[in-house]
């Protein structure tokens, strides 16, 4: 679907119109990187900024172009060391050719030529952390270090921040900017969603009209938090409450011996038709304002906890682990009064306490319900639209060649 032309209704943008902006990435296919190129080149193109993207290609190529984005095939996936060298002379005739005023890496392997091209042409030089790199060897902490090279290092949300900082004190000099993952707001509002979409996601996932739903949608892998949930289900079931079903949305990524796990678990608690893998889900604005609630279950630290921002923003009660940038997203005590929560947070690896969460998050009353939606609502709109992000980046990319 196309953006809708002025989503973006920036202010004045002198110091960057008609320049050009190379956003460089490995491929264009699903992802949270992926996802943010394209919307900063909508936003370029809304500005009157020339937005390219260099990458390798992929499923959102077209919907870049159809946004005013301009697509340059260039090898940027590839890590190997004599491929990355000779992208170096490539990548600085694309930029003169191209009379780029900006590159802004997104990814680590690209980076290192980027860098070089950036340093040689006298171009600014933007880094974004989107997930927090593995590996605290010297050799990894040499690799991931291209990230907190740039002239400015954005920063998806303050723990990646706090934990730039930490790993590189070199960077902490002002060039660290904290710049949350937006959420399209257009898409991620329940008035947006026809009842026929949700009705069609009950089918599918064969959940009767009488039954809540509790969703955690994440890809199928151990740190995700999927056996915490399943626990968490056999223990509310028996203590007694009925008429609740728990789905697992997620794509397994050919983790089978992952998936014969969660199935056995399952079949052990007993709690067939209960508990419920549905696979990859298309429509999570459907699946979210289908849901009574939405849990994020991590064991490990999330850079960013996309999930229940859009779940907030469908006006749907969260429940996630106190842990990594997911709490920053949520309003809950001791942060916040009570009576404000946004939802609640909950000791990872505790099912007793997500089971707890669930239950009260499955008691509100209507009332009760209705307020916390709007809280929710107001709360996305505040810190994480999609128009936030965009501005703050376009913000950031002025600072520097003004």
């Amino acid at each position: 679907m196309n953006r809708p032309v002025g989503l973006f209704p920036a202010s004045s943008r002198d110091a960057l119109r008609g320049r050009t902006v190379l956003q460089i990435i490995p491929s264009l296919d699903a992802g949270g990187a992926e996802r943010t190129t394209i919307d900063i080149a909508a936003g370029l193109a809304e500005a009157g900024v020339r937005a390219l993207v260099a990458s390798e290609g992929g499923r959102l190529v077209a919907e870049l172009q159809a946004k005013g984005g301009e697509w340059l095939r260039f090898p940027a996936a590839t890590k190997n060391p004599i491929k990355l060298a000779t992208n170096i002379p490539r990548l600085r005739r694309l930029c003169r050719d191209e009379d780029v005023a900006i590159i802004h890496a997104r990814s680590r392997a690209p980076a290192w030529s980027a860098l070089r091209v950036a340093r040689t042409l006298k171009l600014p030089f933007v880094t974004t952390f989107h997930g927090i790199y593995a590996g605290r060897t010297a050799p990894k902490l040499l690799y991931n270090s291209v990230m907190a090279r740039g002239d400015a290092v954005i920063a998806n949300s303050r723990y990646t921040a706090d934990l730039i900082a930490k790993l590189y004190p070199w960077a902490d000099d002002g060039r660290i900017k904290v710049i949350h993952r937006g959420t399209d707001l257009s898409t991620f509002a329940p008035s947006a969603v026809h009842p026929e979409r949700v009705n069609a996601l009950r089918a599918a996932w064969e959940v009767p009209p009488d039954r809540r739903i509790v969703l955690i949608a994440a890809r199928l892998t151990g740190w995700k938090g999927q056996r915490i949930f399943i626990e968490a289900a056999r223990r509310l079931t028996t203590e007694g409450l009925q008429g609740v079903t728990y789905i697992m949305a997620g794509d397994p990524q050919g983790r089978e011996r992952y998936v014969r796990e969660l199935d056995q678990m399952i079949a052990a608690h007993r709690l067939e038709g209960v508990v419920q893998r549905v696979g990859h889900c298309t429509d999570m604005p459907a699946a979210f304002l289908a849901a009574a609630v939405v849990v994020v279950a991590s064991t490990l630290p999330e850079a960013f906890g996309r999930s229940a921002v859009e779940a907030q923003a469908m006006g749907t009660p969260v429940v996630v682990t106190d842990l990594g940038a997911v709490p920053e997203t949520v309003l809950a005590p001791p942060e916040t009064d009570a009576s404000e929560r946004t939802g609640w947070r909950v000791p990872p690896e505790s099912a007793m306490a997500l089971a707890q969460g669930i239950a009260a998050a499955l008691a509100l009353r209507a009332s009760q319900r209705t307020s916390m939606a709007a809280r929710a609502r107001a709360h996305v709109e505040a810190h994480f639209s999609l128009r936030s992000m965009v501005e703050a980046t376009l913000d950031t990319y002025e600072s520097l060649v003004g």
